[in-house]
């Protein structure tokens, strides 16, 4: 059985989640991306899961965005 759009976009947003925890609960997007190595959107996907959730915080600092787990 194949996996759906939304389930796909949680298991990216638990990834998201659990690479948040084991780095101190904070990452850069661009780190936190090339890290998980997530194809297509889903890290954006998974992020903004996470985000409507209200399990991260984001932060603009000059060119980069900045995650935090609230």
């Amino acid at each position: 059985m194949q996996e759906t759009l939304e389930q796909t976009i949680g298991f990216s947003a638990g990834q998201i989640y659990n690479y948040l925890s084991e780095n101190k609960g904070q990452s850069t997007f661009t780190k936190m991306k090339k890290d998980l190595d997530l194809k297509g959107n889903f890290a954006e996907l998974g992020l903004g899961w996470l985000a409507r959730e209200e399990k991260v915080e984001l932060a603009k600092s000059g060119n980069s965005i900045k995650i935090k787990l609230r």
